[in-house]
Formats: C-alpha cells, structure tokens, sequence
C-alpha cells in the first residue's frame, strides 16, 4: 500500500515525531517513568502528568464543568463501550447516542438527526465546521478516539453557527504516563478482517514526553450484492512539557477508505396502488464497476500555557484536506414507483472528483475570578476558521431503461468518460469571539452566560450545489446563551439554557437561488442527580426549538436533475431520559429514551421519516461465577416512520450482544452479535430504502502489549 502525504510544514513535524516514537534506541525504550516522589521534585512539577490522565469535557458551553453541571443534555460513548459491543465506524457507534437517530440512505452518505432536525456540526475536539447539508461522506474509525461526545440541543456557543440538533465530538487518543497498548484482530461475518494497534511509549526518561500510535486496517464485505468496504486508519502524536508551564501536542491523522460497488441513491419500493415490494436483504442498485474512494488527511497542533494557579491559555490549529473520487450509479424513477413486473427504473452513471481542505485557528484563555466572596469561572476566544471546496464531474453515459429489478451488476457497462469539467468551486470563512461564564451567584444558584459574535463570508458555489454564486455572500450575527442551576442536594440540581440559533444555508429554491439563512431559538430545562457515590447519573429533560426557514425539499428538477427546496417553520417540543454509569463493582448500563413532537408552519406533522419516540438501552457484567467471562447486550428500538408517496417501516427493535473470556491477563476473546434476532428491516426511508444488515458475527482476539 503507498500513501501519499502532501508536504504540509505541520503534517511533516508530526510524521517526524510518530517516527521517533516507532524507531526508540533500545535502552530507552526500555526505561519506564520514574514515580514522583519527594526525592525527584523535577517530575513533581510536570504539568503534563495531570494534563493526560485528567481530561474535563467542554460541553456545550467551552467551560470545563462537569456533565451534571452543564445546563444541556450531553452523552458520551466511551472507548470500553465501543469496543465490548465491537463498534469499528462512527455510523455504528453513534446508533447507539440517546436521541440520536442515524439515517443510511446510502452506503458511503449519512445524515444524523438529533431532537428532530439534522445535525450540521461534527467536531474533533472541540473544533470543527459545519457539514455540507448535514450529510457526511465516508466514516470515522472509532478506534482512533478515546470518547464520543453528544451534545443535544443549540450549538451556537461551539461554533457561532448551529441549529437545534446538538453536535457530535470525537475526542482522540492522547498519551498517557505509561508504557504499553493493545492489538486486536478481528474475523467475521462477509469476510471481515480487521487488525488494529494502539501503542502508548514514554519517549524520555523524566517521562516529560510521550507517543501514542493507532493503526488500523479492515476489509470486509457486506449483504449488500457486492459491496465491499477497504478502510486504513493512522494516527499518530506526541505530548510533551515546554518548560515548567507549557504543554505541546503535536498529532497526525490519515484515512483511506475504498468502496467498491456503493448504491448511490436508494432503492424504490412503492408500486403505483401503494404497495411496497418486498426484495432480499442484498437487494442493490450498484454496478460491478462503481466506486467511492475517499482519502482524508488532518494535522493538529495545541499548546497550553499556565499563566498562573488559576488561567490557562491555548493556542490550537487544525488543518485537514480531503479527497473523493467516485464513479456511481443511481436508480429513479420518473414516476416514483414500480411497475407490476418491478420495472420502470431509469439509470443514471456519473463521475466525479473533488478535493476540500480546512483550517481553524482558536485562541483561548480560561480562568477562575473571585468576586463577591465567590469564585466563578471564564473563557474568552477568538476563532477564525476557513473552508474551501472543488468539484469535478465528467460526461459521458446515457439514462438507460433497466431490466426488472434487482438485476446483476452488469446490466450496464462503463461508459466512456469525457474530460472533466469544474461543477462547484465554493470557499467560507468564519471570525468569532466568543466568551462564556459561569458564575455563582449563591451557594446552590450558578449562572452560566455565553456570546458569540460572528462574520461569516461565503464565495463561489456550494460544495453539493452548483450554478448560482454565493458572489461573497456576508453575514454578521452575535447570538447570546443563557442558563442556570440550582442544587437542590449535593447530588441533584436543576437547570435551564436558552440560546438564539443561526445556519447558513447550501440550499436553493425552485428559481435556483440559495435560501435566506435559517434562525431561530431554543429552550431546555430538567433534572440531573448522581446516586451510588457518584457512579450512576440520571436525568431528565425537556425542550422546546423553533427552526424559522429551515430548507425543506419541495420537489425535483428533472432539468437541473436536482431538488429544489422551500423554507418552512418548524418546531420541535418533546422530553428525553437518559441513565449512565455503574451498578455494583462489575455491571455497567446506559439507557436513554426520546419522545419528540414535531410540527410544520401549519401545526401538522412534518418529516415523517423521523422517528418521534427511540430507546435505547445496553447492560454488561462480570459473572460472579466465572469471572474471567463477561456478558452484556443492548436493544435499540424506534417507533414507526414512513415518507408521504414512499416507504414505511413500522417500529422494530434491534437486538446485540457480547461475551468475553479472559483467556490469560494478558489475552481476552470477545464473540459480538449483531441483530441476534434476524429482524429484517428497513433502515431509512428518507430517500427511498435500503435494508439493514441480517445477523452478524465477529471474534475479536484482544491482547495487551
């Protein structure tokens, strides 16, 4: 395998520095970090000790507090879940976040939803920009980070932009003060193997430096006809001490995906009298010839300063490029549905290339104030960020009549491609200052209180759109966050947020200009308590969004061969539930529930393709017996969800389970389960259907290094 890196002045360090982590003189490589003692007062005062073992979520509000502080709804997937239920790629693991619903209508596109609205905002720790249309190509490897975070609710207080939905987090891997790591390897169902490292190395003898390796590499295929997935994943960093008060990390990430045989679109189930066909699990639309290669880079550099005791400053930059190259096949019909015989579909190839890349700069200083007789805390950051984007498709193919369906993979062949030709060309920036804090105002009463300022600039044509130009489009924007909590115990507080929500927006209407940029605000409040000496927390929340010109499709342009959209209001109210954590010495659970309500500008149900109530819970223990072996299972079930002129799937419930043996200390042999009850099922119908996989299997042999 060749990997190309692109010579990046960032990238170059950090591939230095895995170097130096991989290829350690041997005496060295043997030295472990010496205890901290009264006798070493040097490693008495390292700052990357704590900075590594010690990490505090931001949030949703910037301010390292607490989950049960935090005035908002946040879940976190953590590493030891996802690797107990054999989660691999983000779509996976994020079907198992509360309230968060993961929409598959295609094999290589995604879109999330949370609270009824479309999330548009991934991030890396804590930075990031906005998807394109909510939609994000290609998927994450989760063996590369340590949690996933879920924030549910306005984000306008991360980025400046945001909606109603909440953001989803990544936080990676980082070093920590001791030798060692893992390797797995993984067999299973459709001939999946998989092979990942994770290796942690000390690089200096007073232990002030540090390397932390991930590599992994999967091939499988899939029940769908000949799909087959290749994913490579590097990541690479370094953590060490700058003088007594500094912090640098330096890190490295590379992911290559390759998707051979992708369904572009989805498959059409309704017949002209409202009937659904119903085909095999493996039903596709693809050809043998498609692809869907993806290839990401990104680089991070971060450096924390203590100021003193109490402030800390952060200098962070992100740089990522990203590269597709597809050759695709869709199936349509003019119609929208079947024949009798399961003709009438419409091929329509396609070829493209594209490339993005990105940059975010942030400068924070966080710290604590006395005011009052009290102590409160503070962040204030300015930002600024930018993206651009280009796209290449090329001619050639026709709109073949195709034979009933499903049909072979090589009913029709390659066409010959013309040369390429520029379809989107589009680039944003985005500048902001932001402050947050969190101030006591009594005992028990906190205030959380939070800005953003923002200037957004928009060029070009977006990056899934074309035609019209944005033509440096400008937007100015400061949206304020307000929220509060009162302990009722030690253990309980209540709490409530308010935020205004803004998000430009990539869509067009039916003349072909780009909508008006969506606002709106947003409103939670609830409940949160810790029980069993702070192992288990519980809450309980409800909230409210109203989302005023949010793009809604309204039709297809069979000219642009293209959706055109309307703005609509829509408002969300609905409650979630969510309990986490430990029960006894060996049996973890998390369960969250979700009932939302969710309305049009004429007071009626609006997309109903989103499920209004999910659950989803998940428990595992040590057996008491035997303990050596541990067991667990979760069931993840939605309600009922269907498309006006489309398909439907009534509400299902989808079953996984576990079992690991401790073969020595050192080597464990996990069986996963996936779908234990064969549920045949339909995993969307936003955009036409695809099934959702049959029951899998995978061994997984874990052994510690």
């Amino acid at each position: 395998m060749k990997i190309r890196f692109q010579c990046h002045p960032v990238a170059a360090a950090s591939t230095l520095l895995v170097a130096s982590l991989c290829f350690q003189p041997p005496a060295l490589a043997q030295t472990a970090p010496a205890d901290v003692t009264a006798d070493t007062p040097a490693l008495a005062s390292i700052v990357v000790k704590t900075k590594r073992e010690h990490r505090v979520s931001k949030g949703a509000t910037h301010l390292p507090m607490e989950i049960k502080d935090t005035p908002q709804s946040i879940s976190t997937l953590d590493r030891e879940t996802l690797r107990d239920f054999g989660v691999t790629d983000s779509n996976d693991a994020l079907e198992w976040g509360t309230g968060l619903v993961v929409d598959r209508w295609e094999t290589n596109r995604t879109s999330y939803s949370s609270r009824g609205f479309d999330v548009m905002l991934t991030q890396i720790d804590g930075l990031g920009m906005s998807n394109d249309w909510g939609l994000v190509v290609g998927q994450q490897d989760t063996y590369l980070f340590e949690k996933i975070e879920l924030v549910r609710g306005a984000n306008g207080l991360l980025t400046g932009v945001g909606n109603a939905s909440g953001t989803i987090n990544y936080v990676r891997k980082r070093p920590t003060n001791k030798d060692g790591g893992e390797a797995l390897l993984t067999l299973g169902s459709h001939n999946q193997q998989r092979v990942a490292l994770d290796y942690n190395k000390v690089l200096t003898q007073d232990g002030k430096w540090a390397g932390r390796l991930v590599v992994v590499n999967e091939d499988k295929d899939s029940h769908l006809r000949a799909l087959n997935d290749r994913r490579t994943a590097i990541y690479g960093v370094v953590e060490g001490q700058i003088g007594l008060d500094g912090v640098l990390t330096i890190g490295m990430t590379h992911q290559d995906n390759k998707q051979r045989s992708p369904m572009w679109g989805s498959l059409t189930l309704p017949y002209a009298d409202g009937t659904l066909a119903d085909f095999d699990v493996s039903a596709s639309t693809a050809q043998d010839w498609t692809r869907w290669n993806t290839r990401s880079q990104s680089a991070f550099v971060e450096y924390t300063h203590m100021l003193s005791p109490e402030w800390e400053a952060k200098l962070t930059y992100n740089h990522a490029e990203g590269r597709e190259n597809t050759r695709l096949f869709y199936a349509y019909t003019a119609t929208g549905h079947l024949n009798g015989d399961n003709t009438g579909l419409i091929g329509w190839p396609y070829r493209g290339e594209s490339r993005s890349s990105s940059d975010i700069l942030d400068l924070s200083l966080t710290g604590r104030l006395h005011a009052f007789g009290r102590q409160h805390e503070t962040i204030f950051g300015l930002s600024h960020s930018k993206q651009d984007g280009l796209s290449y498709a090329f001619p050639g193919g026709s709109f073949p009549v195709l034979p009933a369906f499903p049909y072979p993979g090589d009913v029709y062949p390659e066409p010959a491609w013309g040369d390429r030709y520029e379809s989107a060309n589009g680039d944003q920036t985005l500048t902001r200052v932001y402050a947050a804090g969190r101030f006591a105002l009594s005992d028990r009463l906190k205030g959380v209180v939070g800005m953003n300022a923002i200037k957004l600039r928009r060029d070009g044509s977006a990056i899934y759109g074309g035609g019209t130009n944005l033509d440096n489009e400008a937007t100015d924007k400061v949206s304020p966050y307000v929220g509060a909590t009162f302990d009722l115990t030690p253990d309980a507080l209540l709490y409530a947020s308010y935020s205004d929500i803004f998000q430009a927006q990539d869509q067009r209407d039916v003349h072909g200009a780009y909508l008006k940029p969506m606002k709106g605000v947003n409103a939670e409040a609830g409940v949160k308590a810790e029980w069993l000496d702070r192992k288990l927390l519980t809450s309980f929340a409800v909230f409210s969004a109203e989302q005023r010109g949010i793009a809604t499709i309204a039709g297809f342009d069979p000219v642009a061969q293209s959706n055109f959209y309307q703005p609509k209001d829509v408002r969300a109210r609905g409650f979630e539930v969510e309990v986490t954590g430990r029960v006894g010495a060996d049996t973890n659970i998390g369960a969250g529930f979700t009932s939302l309500k969710l309305t049009g500008p004429d007071g009626n149900r609006i997309y109903e393709w989103v499920p209004r109530r999910t659950l989803k819970v998940r428990a595992d223990t040590r057996i008491a017996a035997m303990p050596q072996l541990r067991v667990g299972a979760g069931v993840r079930w939605q309600s009922d969800v269907y498309k006006d002129g489309g398909a439907r799937q009534d509400s299902y419930a989808l079953a996984d389970a576990f079992a690991a043996y401790e073969l020595t200390p050192a080597a464990t042999l996990r069986l996963n389960v996936y779908n234990l009850t064969d549920k045949k099922y339909l995993r969307s119908v936003q955009y036409g259907a695809i099934y959702g996989a049959p029951r899998t299997v995978a061994l997984t042999l874990d052994y510690k290094l």
